[in-house]
């Protein structure tokens, strides 16, 4: 048999090859992706290291992994207990409340200055229908636990994908330097020199985003902190820290400064637990709306347009990683037009790259 007859079985075999590959790392592409997107971020930090220890990969690798553990591992975890014992408290607490039946305004919101009349007797107004409410109440309980012990049980299931994360980084930055001239010399030999320019900017853009998220997360814990300090909280510098690294988390921050502003209503201090409140929900949690698209925009170079769109609409397609996956791939793809667009351009890139002298 010849070589033309060969050649459809060996493309049949390696597409074969390629979709059980695939099908196999399914499940593992989003905790793979999130590792990429850290150990590119850190590669600096990891190589200062590597050469402190005398070129040890495998050690600074380890040391790495271990840092790593401890600054996404250990928030996770107290996220995943809080969320636990917060959804059973908040379920045994809606059960008892829908079962005394009193739907009567609390006592304090009478006693607030300005507003306090109106919103008594408008929670009055309201609520008035003791019957009908306590039906309707009765009705959104089951629905509600069961979205409340799905969100819970989705925090558990994000600590389980960052504990795969911080496990495949030590093989990711012990290895990086032989993965990373694979995927150079396979971006290379399937988009030439397109294909380099577009590695580049895969590269830029993850490392844009995740310094768009740092900044955030910087932003938000700033805004914790000075609504902390206002408001009388106690350990403000330790619940601004939690607010750092849990405003990755989409829940995170309102976890922290709701749970302020339950503190303050326990107190007895309705007045300073209705401002958390508000603090938290405008200027908080709102911050991750506006700084977030701004920040990426200017380190990866995109349009801000872009970069808004990348990011929601990555979340909606591909969960918590689409946040860096959705910017990349329209990055990308606004690469690929401009090349099709203006191919006389990619051709005289080209070709003054070929013809300048060589150093």
């Amino acid at each position: 048999m010849n070589e033309s007859t060969f050649r459809p079985v060996r493309v049949a075999l390696v597409l074969l090859l390629t979709f059980g590959a695939l099908a196999v790392l399914a499940p593992f592409l989003p905790a793979l992706g999130l590792a990429v997107v850290i150990v590119l971020a850190s590669w600096p930090l990891f190589a200062r290291l590597e050469v402190h220890l005398g070129g040890r990969s495998s050690l600074a690798a380890l040391l790495m992994t271990l840092l790593l553990a401890t600054a996404l591992l250990l928030p996770m975890a107290y996220l995943a207990a809080t969320a636990a014992d917060g959804v059973s408290w908040l379920i045994e607490f809606l059960r008892g409340w829908i079962a005394a039946g009193d739907y009567s305004p609390p006592h304090w919101l009478a006693d607030l200055p300005l507003v306090g009349t109106w919103l008594s007797n408008y929670w009055t107004k309201i609520f008035g229908s003791q019957e009908e409410l306590a039906r309707l109440a009765q009705q959104l309980f089951e629905p509600t636990r069961r979205f409340l012990t799905a969100a819970a049980s989705l925090i558990g299931q994000g600590l389980l994908e960052l504990t795969l994360v911080v496990f495949v980084t030590f093989f990711f930055y012990r290895d990086g330097r032989t993965l990373a001239q694979r995927v150079d010399r396979f971006a290379q030999r399937l988009g030439g020199e397109l294909g380099g320019r577009m590695l580049e900017m895969a590269r830029t853009t993850i490392i844009g985003v995740l310094t768009g998220i740092v900044g955030t997360a910087f932003g938000q814990a700033m805004a914790a902190l000075v609504g902390f300090l206002i408001a009388g909280v106690p350990a403000p510098l330790l619940l601004a820290a939690a607010t750092f690294f849990l405003s990755m988390v989409p829940i995170g921050p309102p976890l922290v400064w709701g749970g302020a502003a339950w503190w303050l209503y326990r107190e007895g201090e309705p007045g300073w637990a209705i401002f958390m409140v508000v603090w938290g929900a405008a200027v908080i949690s709102s911050v991750d709306n506006f700084l977030k698209p701004i920040l990426i925009s200017k380190s990866a170079s995109l349009p801000i347009l872009l970069v808004a769109l990348g990011v929601f609409g990555g979340v909606l397609a591909f969960g918590f990683v689409g946040i860096f996956l959705g910017p990349v791939i329209l990055a990308l793809a606004r690469m690929l037009i401009e090349a099709w667009l203006t191919p006389g351009a990619e051709q005289a890139r080209s070709s003054d790259s070929s013809a300048s002298p060589s150093p």
